[in-house]
């Protein structure tokens, strides 16, 4: 015998129409009830928030409330496709950290949109957004500017991707790279080998050459090789991890270290980087500032690396706030032009002469 069932369709959303007829009142006398736009009078508010009583009716709907305005009252922010890699980074959490302080004074949400893989269709092409921010290294191209630019929600961008149509708020990458470069010379190191983020799209971790650099689509990652080139000349050996990651980071050491005469100091183009190299220093029985001097780059805390490192201080959490007043300011209809963040060499106890 078969078993009834209740069925799963939901009962019909009460508007705020019903609750005006059942009040008989005209739809915008309603409304006015909710918005407290202009004054009601007193008999007519209570005979709309007794029929609203009666029919259950929840309140106006903020969605289709910002909608008919104009606004969904959220802001996309672009990120890596593997979410766990951006979590994992502290430079990443305390950037959306900053992000989501601004967006909450501005009564705003945030929706993060993963990268798309090869072939899909770019993320945020159909979400109501009211505006985008792409938060860590991209392409230089990407695949979602140019819809977002047709639909004129305005994109803010953390250094990539380029695009007129593409509010930056960068640093001066390349000499932030040149000053750690220009530390560890003034320490007297002449053997500096160099660990890369990614230069494009995902790949093992290798040794590269100014041509690679010079091909890189993504222009964070040429721009730091570049400003160590300028110091210390093309002679110093690079070698790309295949993600900005502490297990990467030591994988890319490990190329550099096994070199006969090996770096006395390596630049690491970002923190977890350079928690790789000196993890891949004490495998090797080579002790950190005495034996081999590192630098990374962003400036977070790394409680659990024994070391405070020597690195170019981004003050992710304060660049994550100046992205949201950004926003805000595009939002009201504001002109932005690029922004340049000013950043400090932080040095820690991670470099030593040589």
């Amino acid at each position: 015998m078969p078993v009834a069932r209740e069925s799963s369709t939901r009962p019909p959303r009460i508007t705020l129409r019903d609750v005006a007829a059942r009040a008989g009142v005209a739809m915008s006398t309603a409304s006015l009830v909710y918005s407290g736009k202009k004054p009601v009078a007193q008999a007519t508010a209570d005979k709309v928030r007794a029929a609203a009583d009666e029919l259950g009716y929840q309140g106006p709907d903020p969605l289709a409330s910002s909608l008919r305005h104009g606004r969904s009252g959220v802001v996309g922010a672009v990120v890596p496709a593997r979410l766990i890699h951006a979590f994992r980074d502290p430079y990443a959490v305390l950037l959306c950290d900053g992000l989501a302080q601004s967006l909450s004074d501005l009564g705003s949400g945030l929706l993060l949109m993963p990268e798309p893989d090869d072939g899909d269709q770019p993320p945020g092409s159909s979400f109501a957004v009211d505006a985008v921010v792409f938060l860590l290294c991209s392409a230089e191209q990407h695949p979602l500017v140019p819809e977002l630019a047709r639909r004129g929600i305005p994109m803010i961008a953390t250094g990539s991707p380029i695009d007129p149509h593409v509010t930056q708020l960068s640093v001066d990458d390349r000499g932030a790279s040149a000053r750690l470069a220009r530390h560890l010379r003034d320490l007297g190191h002449q053997r500096v080998g160099h660990v890369l983020m990614p230069l494009g799209q995902p790949g093992p971790t290798r040794v590269v050459d100014r041509a690679r650099v010079a091909a890189a689509t993504y222009p964070i990652t040429r721009d730091r090789a570049y400003g160590v080139l300028d110091v210390l000349g093309d002679g110093v050996p690079m070698v790309c991890a295949e993600t900005a990651s502490v297990e990467h980071g030591r994988e890319a050491a490990g190329l550099l270290l096994d070199l006969d005469p090996r770096p006395t100091a390596i630049i690491a183009q970002s923190d977890l980087l350079a928690a790789g190299v000196i993890q891949a220093a004490a495998e090797r029985g080579l002790r950190v500032p005495d034996d081999l001097s590192v630098t990374g780059y962003d400036g977070v805390e790394l409680p659990w690396l024994g070391h405070r490192l020597t690195t170019i201080d981004q003050h992710p959490v304060e660049k994550g706030r100046l992205a949201g007043d950004l926003v805000r300011r595009a939002l009201a209809g504001e002109h932005v032009t690029d922004v340049t963040m000013t950043v400090d060499l932080r040095v820690g106890d991670t470099t030593g002469p040589a």
